[in-house]
């Protein structure tokens, strides 16, 4: 981007992209043909996927999301979380359904208002309700940071850099198969399908001699992928939004909620060059599928030539480091936290759920954080019962989360915090000196003991679920209630509070029940 510059005329600029503070995101259905495949979605403002929000660190973001979706055969309530954003001091900001909110009514709308004052990176943005996200309803989200410690590495940071990646399906996603693969890999919302026509990809466009920031987001329901870029290498200096010590590699393995920013030094011969999110199932790239084109200025428009090569070089989540205030809270030994939780999941055939410590989880009928704020029931009543862990206030908490799980690894995510993963997935070592800081992890597989450690210094009840959207939707996750007694944690707006009578007044909104 040169120097970071203002919202305004980082909008300005990308006009067709673009859509930030005092923003509306209109939530809609349409048909569309990513890879000309034609077939159901929701989509925002009109785009699949959603346009970017953009803002400079310190900036306030009020979004009015507006509920105009009409097609019975989807998901007609609606919710949107800022995946990442760490909503301190604004759980009711968190857009997770019946966690901290009722959802949105169709024809009805909700201004989320909200200040990251401390955040800066990649994040992205998507449903909380159902598996409406993987309906459609996604999109990328970028802070800026006009103080980044990294400025001096790269020449261009703008949204032409942010590569998406997702699974599109040509079946409604209630009716995917638990072993089904994507039908279509999509990178910035192009793709090809086996069999399927040469749709023209998704283009990234370098000079040759300068250097670029790369934000990548996998926004899928499912896959993992294995990001490359073909004659090429590159320098990871974030995850999650968190700022991490530079780590060359030429690969990397990017998990559902993942986001990496990485430095792309455009060195070699003007040409095009394959762009390649491997998934992390039985596929070729035949057809150039799961793949995008590099292209320098000055080469032929024109599918690049094959020089796939095995990556030398592949990121470990244990190699990276995190850049500021670098070790674990707690004392850096084993039992060095206030509360230790293991978080044993299983597949329970007799049910068809997945159970995290006996209980699955199933939404609650009324929102966690109104439960709280009523305060009709005791820390230790609240429901869904046995899925909600009261944690105490100012804490350092460690969690471990036993690998092994069919269909694995299994990506979670913290709401309302990042953490440190002091032992990877792959790993039997324990870092609590200087570990990589993130907000979604892999547990691994069988054998691993995935830990993370994070203070509870963010009151309200916050989500820890595995992100491959059909795990959670059959009850991977648990809710932390943190703080429950803080006098902070309190919601004056009267649109917030009427969601859920707004909510409760309508007969379904769940596709195909009434």
């Amino acid at each position: 981007m040169g120097n970071v510059r203002s919202l305004s005329t980082l909008c300005l600029t990308f006009v067709s992209s673009c859509v930030a503070l005092n923003a509306q995101l209109v939530i809609s259905n349409a048909k569309v043909a990513p890879d000309d495949f034609v077939n159901d979605a929701i989509v925002v403002n009109g785009d699949y996927p959603g346009p970017v929000l953009a803002a400079v660190k310190g900036e306030r973001f009020q979004i009015n999301v507006m509920n105009v979706l009409v097609n019975g055969s989807m998901n007609g309530s609606t919710s949107i979380h800022w995946h990442g954003i760490n909503q301190h001091l604004s759980n009711e900001m968190d857009g997770t359904a019946m966690v901290t909110q009722c959802p949105i009514a169709s024809g009805h709308s909700f201004m989320y208002d909200f200040t990251p004052a401390n955040q800066s990176g990649t994040f992205w943005y998507h449903s909380h309700f159902a598996l409406q996200y993987c309906e459609g309803l996604r999109g990328p989200m970028v802070i800026y940071d006009p103080l980044d410690p990294y400025r001096d590495m790269y020449d261009v940071d703008d949204m032409s850099t942010i590569l998406t990646i997702l699974d599109w399906y040509h079946t409604d996603p209630y009716d995917v198969p638990a072993s089904a693969t994507p039908d279509a890999i999509l990178i910035n919302g192009r793709g090809r399908y086996e069999g399927g026509p040469a749709v023209p990809l998704s283009v990234l466009s370098v000079v040759q001699g300068r250097r670029y920031r790369i934000r990548i987001i996998n926004m899928a329901c499912k896959p993992s992928y294995v990001f490359s870029i073909d004659g090429h290498t590159f320098t990871v200096i974030e995850a999650d939004a968190e700022n991490t010590l530079p780590l060359a590699v030429d690969s990397i393995q990017i998990l559902a909620g993942q986001r990496y920013s990485l430095i792309l030094n455009a060195n070699q011969t003007v040409d095009n060059y394959w762009i390649r999110a491997n998934p992390n199932y039985d596929s070729t790239f035949a057809g150039a599928q799961h793949s995008a084109i590099l292209r320098y200025e000055g080469a032929q428009e024109r599918d690049p030539i094959d020089r796939y090569l095995p990556s030398s070089n592949p990121l470990s989540e244990q190699n990276l480091h995190a850049l500021e205030s670098p070790a674990a809270p707690g004392l850096p030994e084993a039992g060095g936290a206030d509360v230790s939780l293991n978080l044993v999941s299983v597949w329970d055939g007799n049910v068809g759920r997945f159970l995290i410590n006996g209980y699955t989880y199933t939404p609650p009928t009324t929102p966690v954080l109104l439960q709280i704020l009523t305060g009709q029931l005791d820390a230790l009543q609240l429901q869904p019962f046995g899925s909600v862990y009261t944690l105490p206030p100012n804490k350092t908490i460690e969690l471990s989360i036993p690998g092994g799980q069919p269909e694995g690894q299994h990506p979670f995510h913290l709401h309302g915090h990042a953490f440190s993963v002091v032992r990877s997935a792959g790993s039997n070592a324990y870092n609590y000196y200087n570990p990589v800081r993130r907000d979604t992890t892999s547990n691994g597989d069988a054998g691993d003991n995935v830990t993370i450690r994070f203070r509870t210094d963010n009151s309200g009840p916050w989500l820890f679920h595995c992100h491959i959207d059909w795990h959670l939707e059959l009850g991977m996750a648990v809710v932390f209630a943190e703080g429950t007694d803080d006098p902070s944690l309190s919601v004056t707006t009267s649109a917030w509070k009427q969601l859920c009578p707004n909510y409760d007044v309508i007969s379904s909104t769940i596709r195909n029940e009434s």
